[in-house]
């Protein structure tokens, strides 16, 4: 006879949270969907990635009263999938690869899928972050422009080569050759000017280099194939910033339709708290008013966040920070928080984990950047890179910033800029502090430099 389980073990069996679950492994050129298999006699199945296979999925997934779907990917394949399902009430996840490791030794997909739906029934599973549609919009739109930002750059070296194969120095004296005094220069050089006191004096006067150095940095040898290559590069930087022009309009009617939606601000626009000037690759538009419409903060009060960087930041992480419990739980995702690797009882590594998050991309660069403030956090960066060098300093205030994001956007705290001396101040405190208690340890008292002297005298 089979020994029966005793109550204890009972007990200790996993539960069904998810009895409506299904599973579907994500491919290229066909997908692998899992359902409970009580459900059909053929409980895995395999679709291609055509739309009107993707609809005959959803169709079976409804009709077999499923109600919770998750899914593994790489890439972007998973995306079509997921707007399809979402469109038809499922509950869809997108889970982490690292969550779902099948067993080694059994890798197949009809494995995959069926492992997945399992962990997925037992509530195993957690789904990766994913936006609004109204935000996963803007944050395809946000992403697009950064990449056309990016094509545009690339032919700027591309001009730069050719000035230089004509031995014209001009981005050695103008420090950028896409401002105005550059463009007017490439583009006279294209229209067919050649001699350098007149192309000299298309100087703007806010550059630092003089008439006569810009004139002496353009005395060199124009030949055709070089200034060709200068001529196209140019052109296609034009359509470039044109097409940046065009995606501007669609971000600021993004923003625009979000700030209709949301509650309108209790406040007035609080007043920028230092002159920022025009940045190359900001938006043109009013996108600090427009942001401060739609998140009902001003998030640009903190140091190192300028608008674009809200826009870009809000477009990776949304607006509801509900998501996340605490805020130690948003810089966890961010990948900013220290790790905890423990075996045996001992602490192997803390060191964070690697991550490809966009977000957490962009507040390490603004770290870097107010790190040359006389502000608080840059105070707090240099104190941090003197004791533990600037990798983890950056790291540090990252996750600084982003908890000051967190907080301001989840509870509406108002940043105030301690200054740069209270970390200063803080440090010699907490140093004085430790002195003191290392004397009385060792049965001494220390006194102030002043009191001693009186004393002595």
């Amino acid at each position: 006879m089979a020994r029966q389980p005793s109550p204890c073990q009972r007990r200790s069996k996993l539960q069904v949270v998810h009895p409506d679950a299904a599973a579907i492994d994500i491919g290229a050129r066909f997908h692998v969907v899992a359902i409970p298999p009580d459900r059909d006699p053929e409980p895995v199945r395999r679709f291609d990635s055509f739309t009107h296979e993707l609809e005959r999925l959803a169709d079976w997934l409804v009709h077999m009263s499923i109600t919770t779907v998750a899914m593994e990917s790489t890439g972007i394949y998973w995306i079509p999938v997921f707007e399809i399902l979402e469109e038809r009430g499922l509950d869809v996840i997108l889970a982490n690869a690292r969550e779902v490791k099948n067993v080694p030794g059994r890798k197949t997909d009809i494995n995959d899928a069926q492992w997945l739906q399992r962990l997925h029934a037992y509530g195993l599973l957690r789904g990766s972050f994913r936006p609004t549609q109204e935000l996963a919009s803007l944050r395809a739109l946000v992403r697009h422009r950064e990449r056309l930002l990016a094509y545009s750059a690339s032919h700027i070296q591309h001009m730069q080569k050719a000035l230089m194969e004509m031995n014209l120095q001009l981005h050695h004296v103008v420090s950028d050759i896409s401002g105005k005094t550059g463009m007017r220069i490439l583009r006279a050089i294209v229209a067919g000017e050649r001699n350098p006191v007149v192309l000299a004096s298309y100087r703007d006067w806010r550059c630092k280099s003089s008439e006569e150095t810009i004139r002496q940095a353009l005395v060199g040898h124009y030949r055709e194939e070089h200034v060709l290559a200068l001529r196209q590069s140019l052109a296609l930087y034009d359509t470039y910033q044109e097409h940046v022009a065009d995606c501007d309009r669609h971000i600021e009617q993004a923003l625009i339709a979000l700030a209709e939606s949301a509650p309108m601000p209790t406040r007035p626009l609080p007043p920028a708290r230092r002159y920022v000037g025009n940045k190359p690759n900001a938006p043109t538009f009013g996108l600090r008013e427009l942001l401060y419409k739609v998140l009902g903060t001003d998030l640009t009060q903190i140091h190192g966040l300028g608008a674009y960087l809200v826009l870009k930041l809000i477009a990776e992480c949304g607006i509801d920070m509900a998501r996340w419990p605490t805020a130690k739980h948003f810089t966890s995702w961010l990948a900013l928080s220290p790790g905890n690797k423990i075996s045996g009882g001992k602490l192997l590594s803390s060191r964070t984990r690697r991550t490809k998050s966009r977000a957490a991309a962009l507040l390490r660069l603004a770290a870097t950047v107010i790190g040359r403030t006389e502000t608080a956090l840059g105070a707090f960066y240099r104190r941090l890179a003197s004791r533990i060098g600037k990798a983890k300093a950056v790291t540090a205030t990252a996750r600084k910033m982003a908890i000051l994001f967190y907080n301001t956007l989840r509870f509406g705290w108002q940043y105030q800029d301690p200054g740069a001396n209270y970390y200063e101040a803080r440090y010699r405190q907490r140093l004085v502090s430790n002195l003191h208690r290392r004397a009385k340890s060792l049965g001494y008292e220390l006194a102030p430099v002043q009191a001693f002297e009186k004393v002595v005298s």
